[in-house]
């Protein structure tokens, strides 16, 4: 199952399934017509990956070796802001990048300076990932389209090939937000977790091998915008992350 971008809603489970396209409005409108801080939205998302990873490392991350692939968009922000509360909780945190150091710009900028100054530094991939026991994905968000390429492309790659579970943020790098058809590369995680509302390119039943579990966090978006949609507000049931899949 999808829908082209710009189609119909599709509701499931009492949540509403956004195209990509619709995705990005429903952010414009969360910035501009309610004045929510980008920046504010991206500490919530990576606060609710950092706690997913947490849970799947049973509970405590103390000792535990973590790598994050980070891309330079605002996708790789939220890992970055994953990957300093992963350090404070004790973690031992590195980094994988999917660009070079000097094209992270805007919000993704800022929170690459905070963890440079907390000590958690890149290292080369092709060597391995540090011994880590878990992956984050925050390589490539919702918006992105077509395959993975260059230094993106190998890193999907080297990752799929650890066997290490991987944990996605958002959507599963090299995945089609909106028909939920994989590209080649494409990140096998063990789970997701989607931000604001999911993608339709979830219900396409050629994405859940690629998904893994999928959870939906709550990253500030104004109830009056999930009023919009037929769903309605979302019911976190007094959390901030919700299992859907």
């Amino acid at each position: 199952m999808g829908c082209e971008d710009g189609g119909a809603l599709r509701t499931e489970g009492g949540i509403t399934y956004l195209t990509a396209g619709e995705m990005s409005e429903a952010d414009r409108v969360a910035i501009e017509e309610f004045g929510v801080d980008v920046l504010s939205m991206m500490e919530n998302a990576g606060v609710a990956v950092a706690t997913v990873a947490r849970r799947m490392l049973g509970g405590d991350v103390k000792g535990k070796d973590v790598c994050c692939l980070v891309g330079k968009g605002n996708n790789g922000g939220d890992g970055l802001v994953a990957a300093r509360h992963l350090h404070n909780w004790g973690a031992r945190v590195s980094l994988a990048l999917g660009g070079l150091r000097a094209e992270f710009r805007d919000m993704p900028a800022r929170q690459f300076d905070i963890v440079d100054k907390m000590g958690i530094e890149p290292i080369d991939y092709r060597g391995g990932f540090g011994g880590a026991e878990l992956l984050v994905d925050a390589l490539l968000g919702y918006g992105s389209a077509g395959n993975p390429r260059g230094t993106t492309g190998e890193l999907i790659r080297s990752a799929n090939g650890t066997g290490i579970e991987m944990l996605a943020v958002d959507i599963p790098s090299g995945l089609d937000a909106t028909m939920g058809e994989p590209g080649d590369p494409c990140v096998v995680a063990s789970a997701t977790v989607t931000l604001g509302l999911p993608k339709t390119g979830f219900l396409n039943p050629k994405s859940r091998s690629f998904v893994g579990e999928l959870y939906l966090a709550d990253i500030s978006m104004p109830r009056e915008i999930y009023a919009r949609y037929p769903g309605g507000p979302v019911d976190f049931g007094g959390d901030t992350i919700r299992r859907i899949l």
